[in-house]
């Protein structure tokens, strides 16, 4: 097995939870069997769940970035198995970023969702190469035609399949290959190919021609195309290279088909097989799949790499996927096994990785997610390919290959992986930020105790997980993309690092401030038992505009109160207003007037003015009236132009004004979309990001500032005081 770089594809799979992503890769491990099965071993490949050695663990849907190398035809295939949640954007751009082409997981049953067409307009814009596999077309209700129609109305043109299948009543489920027009058929979970036809008639021709048109016209062969043109039948292997151009390219993306066969398990170890041809899931499509990536995926060479600089900003030469250039690699996933301990996926872009080597780490940009900037020098551990739960030791990553690092103690995900003396950094990818706050409090003082480092540890596996210590409420609160993405935090919290956690409502940070201009009195008169009390102060207290924030005029005459007072009073007022008045929040936007008091000569003191500056406060506020304030949030959605009425009117009801609307620009045949500007109070956006999936059927997004603070309805403040 070859490991250089014109020898690996790198592949992530992409599509809707439920369309079979996981259960594909199961059967691509058990078709093409371990990556150290060179003894011509012909057993059926043991490859468990993806994961997971044991199945009985196996979850109700994908949760993280998940990689397996297989070994066909000689080259190595790295499948990245992206969860299709959107809660958990972060592993599928992870999977994105390490990949070099894209295989979108259709069902034939369900079709294109919104998400899995917007991830395709993002793949789209950066020209990834991709491909479409069709599963549970072994399902009655499965119709291929239908189900490419269907991928041709969401993705546009260059949309064509590669393999028809065929299957007639009582027959065996057949492949036909449309490029080389073999025909394979799959009887009783095994595989035996047929003898070609000597010409492909009715739909296959029709389907074939459009097949190769297509092909010529994307990969820009206009000598193939003439010759096509004069009636000259192209060879196979020009067909085959044309194809991988016209895929490297992001502009022709070949539809194949996949399913299971009626008897069979999507179990590991489904089945059996003697030849390389068989589907060991017993299923069909898996060999067919293997070939297009050896055959049609671009090698990592022909990727282009993303920028690259120097730690500290500066630029330098850029990589071009070179073995023997200067190492860059990122660590795409971080995750923490209780045997092995810290494991990395590393993406190498260029040079050569060994274990045992010394690299610099270097993390910037993120330090408002609990990634501080970070520059240290580590040495590499062993260097091992997963397949399926076990992993298999290499002696070197070359570029373009993707591996499993242990005990790198520092890297986090997105770091950069570089020579010591020739550090490099490249940015990490863009993640969408948090939206759904989720407070916590520990179940137990046990718990309590390992809370922190657990968290810790999740923070550094988990960047779209956002991790706040919120000073006003005094309440943990974790920021998660979605309510899937928390019920999984939660979930490794207690199972992997045995810190248990009760969810609780979170408190939303309200003010107060006076309704009106008034007087207050304060009294603090103690004259029995011991050392006696006396001070009186006398104040004006006017509110301010909002964010005025607080202002103390000294307006005494003639030394009602002493000079070494006045401060006591201000002190009282501050303390006062940090408590508040009426619902127990802070106080603010107020000016107020110290005017008159009084003193004793023995019983006065700092204590006693402070706590006459607190009752006069009150005092005021119960003359004038207290309004509470809640914070506002200036919240962009943007959404497909289906539902911005839907979304408008939902605004409405959180007690939302929507203050503007402008489209955004998209590419020909994208989905039309448009950002809503809206004024929303804090305490309406709690759950919005799981409304806003539900209402929008995950295709909407949103972002959200603080903008400042309004008054609450009267029935509402009242209701907090009450």
């Amino acid at each position: 097995m070859s490991s250089a770089s014109c020898d690996v594809r790198n592949v992530v799979l992409v599509g809707h939870t439920g369309a079979g992503k996981t259960a594909l890769v199961d059967r691509l491990l058990a078709t093409a069997g371990p990556p150290d099965r060179q003894n011509g071993d012909r057993q059926t490949a043991q490859t468990s769940y993806v994961g997971h050695a044991d199945p009985e663990r196996r979850p109700a849907r994908s949760v993280s970035l998940t990689l397996c190398s297989v070994s066909h035809r000689g080259l190595t295939i790295n499948l990245l198995d992206t969860p299709g949640y959107p809660d958990f954007v972060g592993e599928l751009r992870a999977g994105l970023r390490a990949a070099d082409a894209a295989l979108f997981v259709v069902s034939a049953i369900d079709g294109v969702d919104g998400a899995t067409g917007m991830v395709w307009a993002e793949c789209a814009g950066v020209g990834m190469p991709r491909a479409i596999v069709l599963t549970h077309l072994d399902h009655p209700r499965a119709d291929f035609a239908a189900a490419v129609e269907g991928c041709q109305r969401a993705f546009g043109a260059g949309v064509l399949p590669a393999y028809l299948p065929e299957r007639e009543a009582g027959a065996s489920m057949r492949l036909v290959d449309l490029l080389s027009g073999r025909v394979r058929e799959y009887p009783d979970g095994g595989c035996r190919e047929l003898a070609t036809p000597a010409d492909l008639t009715g739909r296959y021709a029709s389907a074939r021609a459009a097949l190769v048109e297509g092909i010529i016209a994307e990969s820009e062969d206009e000598a193939l195309l003439d010759r096509y043109l004069s009636g000259d039948e192209p060879d196979t292997k020009l067909l085959l290279g044309d194809l991988e151009t016209a895929v490297a390219r992001g502009t022709f993306f070949p539809v194949l088909p996949a399913g299971l066969l009626p008897g069979s398990t999507s179990g590991p170890g489904a089945g059996a097989g003697s030849d390389r041809g068989v589907d060991r899931a017993g299923g069909f499509g898996s060999v067919e799949l293997l070939d297009l990536f050896v055959q049609g995926f671009p090698s990592p060479r022909e990727h282009l790499l993303p920028p690259v600089s120097r730690p500290d900003g500066s630029p330098c030469e850029q990589s071009h996927g070179d073995p023997a250039g200067p190492l860059v690699a990122e660590v795409v996933k971080t995750t923490t096994d209780p045997y092995v301990g810290r494991m990395s996926v590393i993406r190498v872009f260029s040079g050569t990785l060994h274990p045992d080597d010394a690299v610099h780490v270097s993390g910037h940009g993120r330090a408002t997610a609990r990634h501080a900037d970070h520059d240290d020098d580590e040495q590499v551990g062993a260097l091992s390919r997963p397949y399926g739960s076990v992993l298999h030791t290499v002696g070197e990553c070359p570029a373009g290959g993707i591996c499993v690092v242990t005990k790198l103690s520092t890297a986090e995900t997105g770091d950069t992986l570089s020579d010591r003396d020739d550090p490099r950094y490249l940015p990490a990818w863009s993640m969408p930020e948090p939206q759904l706050p989720v407070a916590i409090s520990a179940r137990s003082r046990a718990d309590e105790d390992r809370l922190s480092t657990a968290l810790g540890r999740l923070a550094v596996e988990d960047p779209t997980l956002r991790i706040e210590q919120n000073p006003e409420t005094a309440q943990l609160v974790l920021w998660c993309m979605g309510e899937a993405h928390s019920d999984a935090v939660l979930e490794r919290l207690a199972q992997r690092h045995g810190a248990a956690v009760d969810r609780i409502a979170p408190r939303i940070p309200l003010r107060e401030t006076l309704r009106a201009p008034a007087r207050g009195l304060g009294r603090q008169v103690k004259q029995s038992g011991g050392h006696g009390q006396f001070a009186v102060c006398q104040i004006e207290v006017e509110p301010l505009p909002a964010g005025g924030g607080f202002e103390f005029v000294d307006e005494v005459v003639g030394g009602a109160v002493p000079r070494a007072f006045i401060p006591s009073v201000e002190k009282g007022v501050r303390a006062q207003m940090a408590q508040g008045v009426r619902t127990g929040h802070p106080m603010v936007d107020l000016r107020v007037r110290l005017v008159d008091g009084k003193a004793h000569s023995v019983d006065s003191s700092d204590m006693a003015f402070q706590i006459a500056g607190a009752l006069a406060l009150k005092d005021a506020a119960r003359a004038a009236g207290v309004v509470v304030l809640e914070p506002i949030l200036a919240v962009d959605v943007l959404v497909p132009d289906e539902y911005v009425g839907a979304v408008m009117g939902d605004l409405s009801t959180r007690r939302g004004r929507v203050v503007g609307m402008e489209p955004i620009p998209g590419r020909p045949r994208a989905t039309p979309r448009a950002v809503i500007h809206a004024e929303v109070p804090a305490s309406e956006m709690i759950r919005y990001a799981i409304e806003l999936r539900s209402l929008s059927h995950g295709t909407g997004s949103f972002t959200r500032n603080h903008r400042g603070y309004e008054p609450m309805p009267p029935q509402l403040g009242d209701a907090l005081s009450a």
